[in-house]
């Protein structure tokens, strides 16, 4: 029979509290779930009060649009501003604070100060899929051509033709996105006029309904184009350059000797034992990379005015408005640290040393 609780001497029960505690700090992966959590949360609460320190404020910046934009007076411009935004600036800084995180612990990211009414998960719930949908897909596309052409390079290194990729992947990592997509935007669409800028704007064509139709699917691919274009471009170097060193390693490797000793297929060494070796450390970083989604969008969907999260970000930015600011940025932050800890479970389940040094 097992002792009561309430006859448990309390030495028993801080010895159980103790192994807890151990179990707690030696496993790897809740270690590294705790810190995730409390980065979300540092984060979080030290972009609450940046924003705040930013020059003026949503008031302030409403006043000014109503006076230079409109001509109103000032004192119409702030009687109409009182109005409308539903927020006490005034406040302390901590009765702000303090508010914010009972509303976060709710799920409750609040309502947009520019459009009343409108709640900030609205907002991230329409434009969010849009910025998953053009930089996924561009993600996608360009670590399956990397992929492809690093093992080309690796493959034909002592050829003319490896130096020339390299050169390529080596130009295309080093340019910021933006300027790629700004060069684009210059000669494909002002320059040599080859796309049709203006009816690109915007994440697809007023008037159309989204479904699975042909229609609705090229629709979205015809203005997701250039953005696509230009993640895939800046990225595509990277994974080229990186697959061309793994797989140059792996191919040193003693079972890749001993499979061509046996006499197997080329094509079959190519695929199962030097492929699917040698793109194993760019699944970690492919997963790093997913939680850079939504933060790398931002200026290059204001380069081609892509209706996504990153172009509501800007927008909410230059109004002040700060639960837009606030609930994005939140996005921005969780998506980062859990593709950081999805590389973490890979690179423990790939590498058992991971877990066991974690454990010292």
């Amino acid at each position: 029979m097992g002792v009561p609780s309430a006859l448990r001497s309390p030495k028993s029960a801080s010895v159980g509290t103790a192994r807890l505690i151990r179990r707690i700090v030696s496993n790897y992966l809740l270690r590294r779930l705790l810190k995730a959590l409390f980065t979300v949360f540092f984060v979080t609460t030290l972009i609450f009060f940046l924003i705040r320190l930013m020059p003026s404020n949503p008031i302030e910046v409403y006043i000014n649009e109503l006076i230079v934009q409109y001509g109103f007076s000032y004192e119409d411009a702030r009687n109409q501003a009182a109005s409308l935004f539903a927020i006490d600036l005034d406040a302390p800084m901590a009765v702000q604070y303090l508010d914010f995180l009972r509303h976060l612990s709710r799920g409750d990211l609040g309502n947009s100060l520019r459009s009343p009414g409108t709640t900030v998960l609205s907002v991230i719930a329409k434009f969010l899929p849009w910025t998953l949908f053009s930089v996924g897909t561009g993600l996608l596309l360009s670590f399956t051509l990397g992929v492809s052409l690093g093992m080309l390079m690796a493959y034909k290194r002592e050829s003319s033709l490896e130096p020339v990729l390299a050169g390529i992947g080596s130009f295309l990592s080093s340019v910021p996105n933006y300027i790629i997509g700004i060069l684009l935007l210059v000669f494909l669409g002002v320059r040599w006029e080859l796309v049709p800028i203006g009816q690109m704007r915007g994440s697809m064509t007023p008037g159309i309904k989204p479904s699975l139709t042909l229609e609705f699917i090229s629709d979205i691919f015809f203005h997701a184009a250039l953005p696509i274009a230009t993640y895939v471009l800046t990225t595509v170097g990277g994974w080229m350059l990186t697959m061309k060193s793994s797989t140059i390693s792996t191919l040193g490797e003693d079972y890749v000797t001993v499979a061509r000793a046996r006499g197997l297929p080329e094509t079959r060494i190519t695929t199962a034992y030097v492929g699917r070796n040698a793109a194993l450390p760019l699944f970690t970083q492919l997963a790093i990379s997913i939680g850079f989604i939504v933060g790398g969008s931002i200026l290059i969907e204001q380069i081609f005015v892509y209706q996504g999260i990153g172009y509501q970000l800007l927008v909410a930015i230059s109004n002040r408005d700060y639960p837009v600011m606030q609930g994005i940025f939140l996005i921005i932050t969780a998506s980062v640290i859990a593709s950081n800890f999805l590389a973490d479970f890979l690179y423990s389940r790939l590498d058992p040393r991971v877990r066991i040094v974690g454990r010292e």
